[in-house]
């Protein structure tokens, strides 16, 4: 292993960038960080890929116990999904899917130990007993077996030892300032115990509970009946366990087997979000052109051409004109207005406790032989099941009109084979790698008893079956041809295969829980010769990536690079909501994406080790770019062109012992080109991605002293910018998360076992956006949700 920073007062991320620690300083200090971008362990600084990487420490002195967590201290990369934040998959460089259907995967992969992350729901899970993250951005292909076209994240947890037991349980309690005060609890542990010479295990939990942070004020400004009993429950809660139990077993000197088995278990609320107003404009050929938000005395429904009221879609048939007007001006179709606007408060029919519940469980066996000084043989077996059923009000409101539900009940097998060693100048590794994914994916709109909707109760389901098997070969060589220069060769061949079925249907159910009872009557999404009918196909398609790039290490401080990737991800297949805007079965499919990536940069380290500079410059050509477009109440990957430029810089430095500092940035310009305003729909224009601020920056500040009783005292903070970014692709004036700047700040006590600190999280209580949906056209509102509010926390951490 190889050390990072030198130096009495440094805490250094593995990237470079180092995050100030409210506890557990000294061994931040001392550790010594490597990472594995390149399936071998390497200085980050020698490693010609932008990386940003953290200890495990470094997150949880950050507070980063999620996923989504993460991307507020990584340039470039942030957060989507749906479900308001109860599903979140990252966004790199503006490389994003939102798609809310699991049967999609994303373009930026997530590994948990070497093993792939297959369903979008997936990527959300709780983080204990972490060792390190790497987040590296730009294709990853060539390395990492699955869709790694805009970037990867890979968690790696902490290992058994045979040194002997040790362990820690770390807890803390936290209050929000909002309406109720709201509390929140996270209780961490581990148990490291060897049980032979040759043995050892390692047990850990992770539990986090918190109150629902939006109050429901149901039956505020209720239109129709009860969706069923414990309607207008509060939202927006955790109650999260996960545990692992991983074993070493040591056969020799040279080989090493791991086996870990973990699982996980979410009950959530009904998704949280928030109702705002909003109205649909439309042009002289009745096309939607521009979504704004409802000014106070707005009473039309939208508008059209001329400035008439154009109506609405309250039938959710795709035709404007079901009724005019809105009962309160400047409310949404049922005449609601959230009680607090952005604030804590809401009115929400459909809101139920409990009522999301997702499962994970898998098993990973990793094993490494040293076949000799020079050659090291691994294997990594991975298996994954995956299930949730989630709910959501669509309107936010309390007029009972339209529910939706997601459901995936999946697995995934994967298995890589690979060899690395060094021969003379040449550094390599050739491997072969196998993925199989069986995904079951529901999605429907439910109109629960009580609905405004004649017919009601029934669900309009969509209800798809997707097999995946992927084959693939890849190799790498580093070839160090000449003093100080290095190059870089890879590449991967890549056969894939999918067997997809997909029908949309009606159901008969009984009860707001629960989803597609009765047998479907099937309504699509083909229209045969005989009437409604399933969409059947399979596909088969060979597909590569591929690496060229030149390193100049000028001294053992600078390293200079340029290459360029060849980044790829296979096409698949779309699975609709059905209702609203027809969507031909000729839109189902989609072509696989390739991106060529060019991208140079520097990681400078000074002399004396306490100030590091690392920065880098890219540029995406992207074709058949697939992105998600959202309009009525569905949407559709659809492929289009795509081009990206920007940069990201990263600077480091502790001028004084007990003293550190770091600022990050990163800024791009991206564009996804000719995207229609609908499927198959006359007007197309130019867009931005979706969850991708163009600019992000953060600043962290840290100063820790001894104290004469014994310890050391620590303060510090950090500061968060993010810019203005669209939640729906086709850039409506109404779909924009203003920009935000968000403060942290801590303080703390700690010795050689015992940290106490106290927190505050989001101090000037901003308001910050997470997710969102457009559905101006059906109930004159959109879905919004928004980071919690300002949170004071203690915790306290015994390590032994």
């Amino acid at each position: 292993m190889l050390k990072v920073f030198k130096g009495a007062g440094v805490l250094a991320g593995a990237a470079g960038f180092a995050l100030f620690s409210v506890a557990h300083a000294q061994s931040a200090l001392l550790e010594e960080v490597v990472v594995t971008a390149q399936k071998r362990e390497q200085n980050p600084q020698d490693v010609g890929i932008s990386i940003t990487a953290y200890s495990g420490e470094q997150l949880r002195a950050l507070n980063v116990t999620s996923t989504p967590d993460l991307v507020a201290f990584s340039p470039g990369v942030f957060s989507g999904g749906a479900i308001a934040g109860q599903n979140s998959q990252y966004t790199i460089r503006g490389v994003t899917q939102n798609d809310f259907n699991d049967v999609v995967e994303a373009p930026n992969a997530v590994y948990l130990d070497e093993g792939y992350i297959a369903i979008g729901q997936g990527q959300n899970f709780a983080l204990f007993d972490i060792d390190r993250v790497e987040v590296l951005k730009g294709p990853q292909g060539t390395l990492f077996g699955r869709n790694a076209t805009g970037g990867l994240v890979h968690f790696v947890t902490v290992k058994p030892s045979l040194a002997g037991t040790d362990g820690f349980v770390d807890v803390s309690y936290g209050l929000y300032d909002s309406d109720g005060t709201p509390g929140t609890f996270h209780g961490e542990g581990a148990l490291n115990v060897p049980l032979s010479d040759k043995i050892a295990t390692r047990a850990a939990f992770v539990w986090n509970q918190r109150d629902p942070l939006l109050r429901n004020e149901y039956p505020l400004g209720a239109v129709g009946g009860s969706p069923g009993p414990g309607a207008g429950a509060n939202l927006g809660n955790d109650d999260t366990f996960a545990g692992r139990l991983t074993t070493l077993f040591k056969i020799n000197d040279a080989s090493k087997i791991t086996v870990a088995l973990n699982a996980a278990k979410a009950n959530l609320t009904s998704a949280p979000y928030q109702d705002v107003a909003t109205i649909a404009h439309f042009n002289s050929a009745g096309e939607l052109v521009n979504v704004t938000n409802a000014g106070p005395g707005e009473t039309r429904a939208s508008i059209g051409a001329n400035g008439q009221d154009f109506g609405s879609d309250l039938n959710n048939d795709g035709t404007f004109g079901d009724s005019f007007g809105r009962p309160v001006p400047g409310g949404d179709f049922f005449g609601y207005r959230d009680p607090d606007g952005n604030g804590w408060r809401t009115s929400s029919d459909f809101a139920f406790r409990n009522s999301n519940t997702s499962r994970t469980l898998g098993a990973d066996v990793d094993g490494e032989f040293h076949l000799n000084d020079s050659v090291t043989l691994t294997s990594v077996t991975d298996y994954k099941t995956f299930y949730k059923l989630f709910f959501l009000d669509v309107d936010s409101g309390p007029g009972n009109q339209i529910a939706n539900y997601q459901g995936v009940s999946a697995y995934s097998l994967t298995q890589e084979f690979r060899l690395a060693g060094k021969s003379g100048p040449f550094d390599w590794v050739t491997g072969l790698y196998y993925l199989h994914i069986t995904d079951h994916s529901i999605n429907g709109l439910k109109f629960p008893q009580g609905s405004v909707v004649p017919g009601a109760p029934f669900d309009l389901g969509s209800d798809a079956h997707l097999k995946t098997d992927s084959y693939s070969g890849f190799g790498q060589v580093d070839w160090h041809f000449a003093d100080k220069l290095t190059f870089i060769a890879g590449g991967r061949l890549i056969r894939e295969k999918k067997n997809y079925d997909f029908i949309q249907a009606i159901y008969g159910t009984t009860q707001s829980l629960q989803v597609q009872v009765t047998p479907p009557l099937i309504i699509g999404p083909v229209i045969g010769a005989n009437g409604p009918e399933a969409y059947n196909a399979s596909t088969g398609t060979t597909l590569w990536a591929g690496k060229a790039q030149l390193e100049y290490q000028s001294s053992k401080d600078l390293l200079l690079y340029a290459g360029i990737n060849r980044g790829v991800k296979a096409g698949s297949f779309n699975a609709p909501l059905p209702g609203g805007l027809a969507v031909p079965s000729s839109s189902l499919p989609y072509k696989a994406e390739v991106l060529l990536s060019y991208e140079g940069g520097f990681k400078y380290t000074l002399p004396d080790g306490r100030t590091r500079l690392n920065a880098a410059a890219f540029y995406y050509d992207y074709s058949n770019y697939q992105a998600f477009l959202f309009s009525g109440v569905s949407g559709v990957v659809i492929n289009a062109p795509d081009k990206t430029y920007g940069g990201e810089a990263e600077l480091f430095t502790s001028p004084i012992t007990g003293l550190d500092a770091g600022l990050s940035v990163s800024w791009f310009d991206a564009t996804v080109k000719n995207v229609p305003l609908r499927v198959d729909g006359p007007i197309s224009k130019d867009v931005k991605p979706v969850y991708a601020p163009q600019t992000q920056a953060t600043a962290l500040l840290r100063y820790e002293w001894p104290v004469s009783w014994g310890g050391k005292l620590n303060i510090g903070g950090d500061a968060e910018y993010v810019s203005s970014f669209y939640y729906n692709l086709r850039n409506f004036d109404a779909d924009k998360y203003p920009s935000s700047f968000t403060l942290n700040a801590g303080a703390g006590w700690r010795n050689d076992s015992l940290a106490v600190n106290f927190k505050v999280r989001n101090i000037t209580d901003v308001r910050a956006g997470v997710q969102g949906f457009d559905l101006a056209g059906l109930c004159g509102c959109n879905e919004v949700s928004y980071k919690p509010p300002r949170l004071f926390e203690l915790e306290t951490r015994y390590s032994f």
